[in-house]
């Protein structure tokens, strides 16, 4: 059957909580979650449908329908992100899936063109998601913003204890306290996730969260700054997250952590953030890796343009963007900055001039990758003056991403 033919039999519409069967369904069977791996995230026989109630009811999900079959869908999860210092809305995009059957129909274009129209009347003017392809969400215009590195440390190249003023207490993983040090942290990292309950609820979804505990670090003065999210087994000391901010929080989180010295042979964990752990150890010769994780998007240039927090005025300049989806980005965008020292974002070319795609122009404004470093791969195209611009007006904060959705 042709394109046209099968088209003309399906309709698009939201998913509403009556096909929330066939919603989990789908998601099942595109990404083969077996029986077994939800037993062993600690759910019990139609608990994990029912905890996934929620995210439907928040969320706005868009799919095609075969009569009332659903076969093809995604969901925009609404988030909040820091955005260097800025808590600004975030479209997520989650829950993607088409039945092989009606693949390469151009049933997914379709559903990511209207969820991009979704979060531009909802000003979400960013999204992330977690890519299952990176070239298939490169071509819609998302691009890599943050990296998960993990890494094993054997028992004897743990750190030695080092004297710190507080001391840590072992809680549980949804103790107020682990909440409010996550919540300062995240207002002081740029690109993390302002957790609200339903995201702390995704943020354990695929776990089975009984099995792990939290070291809480307490300062001098008693006051929570920093955790360990971790369990133990087989003789490995796993790290889910560890969060501290300050740096006596981090040593003595570290001091906790080689506490378990006899009880375990290795440590292994996750760092969100291209902040390498082999530099603080005494002994650095340790296994690390790295892979990509979370990508972004800009949705309307224009507004996220508006809404950037710019380190300082800069010389006036001017994108010219192109975007595979969003044909409101297809143009030039000037900016400006007025006597208050305000940018102006203007549809005039002023200043240098920046030609670049929306994947580049957000991982750059991301901070992800710097502008010289895009330039020198031709990513995008500028002159050196123009280059000399965008490197001191865009903040050099690396994005720091932990959740999964």
């Amino acid at each position: 059957m042709d394109d046209n033919n099968i088209r003309k039999e399906l309709t698009i519409k939201p998913v509403t909580l009556e096909y929330l069967e066939q919603f989990n369904d789908l998601l099942a069977y595109v990404f083969q979650v077996t029986a077994k791996e939800v037993e062993e995230s600690g759910y019990e026989e139609g608990e994990l449908e029912r905890a996934k109630r929620p995210v439907l009811e928040k969320s706005d999900v868009i799919g095609w329908f075969h009569d009332d079959q659903l076969i093809s869908q995604l969901a925009i999860y609404p988030c909040t992100v820091n955005l260097h210092g800025k808590q600004v809305k975030m479209g997520g995009l989650t829950g993607v899936g088409t039945y092989p059957e009606y693949a390469g129909h151009g049933l997914m274009h379709d559903l990511i063109r209207i969820a991009l129209q979704h979060m531009r009347a909802h000003k979400q003017w960013i999204s992330y998601l977690y890519p299952y392809s990176i070239p298939f969400y490169r071509k819609k215009g998302w691009e890599i913003m943050s990296d998960h590195l993990t890494f094993d440390v054997k028992d004897t190249q743990l750190p030695k204890p080092q004297p710190t003023p507080g001391h840590v207490e072992r809680l549980e993983i949804d103790d107020p306290d682990v909440i409010s040090t996550y919540q300062t942290y995240a207002l002081h990292n740029h690109g993390a996730m302002i957790r609200n309950q339903l995201n702390w609820d995704e943020y354990w979804r695929w776990e089975n969260e009984e099995e792990r505990i939290a070291g809480v670090y307490y300062d001098a003065q008693d006051q929570p700054q920093g955790y360990v999210l971790y369990w133990i087994a087989n003789e490995v000391f796993h790290i889910k997250e560890m969060v501290y901010n300050t740096q006596e929080a981090r040593v003595g989180l570290w001091n906790f952590v080689s506490a378990h010295f006899s009880m375990v042979e290795h440590v292994r964990g996750n760092i969100y953030k291209n902040e390498p752990l082999h530099f603080l150890l005494s002994d650095g010769d340790i296994k690390q890796t790295i892979h990509p994780y979370f990508m972004a998007r800009i949705v309307d240039v224009a507004e996220f343009l508006k809404e950037y927090p710019f380190t300082e005025p800069g010389k006036p300049v001017h994108f010219n963007v192109t975007d595979p989806l969003a044909e409101w980005n297809n143009k030039t965008f000037g900016l400006w900055w007025n006597e208050k020292g305000e940018v102006e974002v203007t549809n005039r070319p002023v200043g240098e001039a920046v030609d670049v795609d929306i994947q580049t122009l957000t991982t750059m404004l991301m901070s992800y990758r710097r502008p010289s470093y895009l330039a020198r791969i031709e990513r995008l195209h500028a002159s050196k003056a123009a280059l000399k611009n965008l490197e001191s007006i865009i903040p050099m904060e690396e994005p720091y991403f932990s959740d999964y959705f």
